[in-house]
């Protein structure tokens, strides 16, 4: 029987199925470490991720995050507590709320982002530019084309 550390010796021969989940892992735990450095699990990244370039509705961050509609007024209420996201007046719905990055969030996914960016650029130093662009163009088409993903 081998051991979990024997596992990786034979990382060329993954599947399809079998790499992509190991990547997500690393993915994943990159995330984990950061957030652990922020105080903030991966949903909060998640959420302070979708808030770089939008003010969505919560029914829109909702769809987003895959969270229902009591667990994303928990994700941004305590959000809000911590002063990372206020909520404002939706413009298209003045019953509903938008959310929207604070100054001190909007620091927080400065320093996250960098840090996110930066242990990534080290993860896939090994790629050439030519396998960098590969990666981006088949990472995409699989974010486009897989049913159920969040746009």
């Amino acid at each position: 029987m081998s051991s979990y550390d024997d596992s990786f010796d034979k990382l060329d021969d993954l599947s399809i199925v079998d790499s992509l989940v190991q990547l997500s892992f690393l993915i994943q735990n990159i995330l984990a470490r950061i957030g652990a450095e922020h105080d903030l699990s991966i949903i909060q990244i998640r959420l302070l991720g979708i808030l770089r370039d939008r003010e969505p509705g919560m029914l829109q961050l909702a769809k987003h995050l895959g969270l229902d509609k009591s667990s994303i007024t928990g994700l941004v209420d305590r959000a809000q507590r911590r002063g990372l996201v206020e909520r404002t007046v939706s413009p298209a719905d003045k019953r509903g709320f938008n959310v929207r990055a604070t100054a001190a969030g909007w620091q927080i996914i400065h320093e996250v982002g960098e840090q996110i960016e930066r242990q990534i650029t080290e993860v896939t130093a090994g790629l050439t530019e030519s396998e960098r662009a590969q990666t981006i163009a088949l990472a995409s088409k699989i974010l486009i084309t897989a049913p159920g993903a969040s746009r």
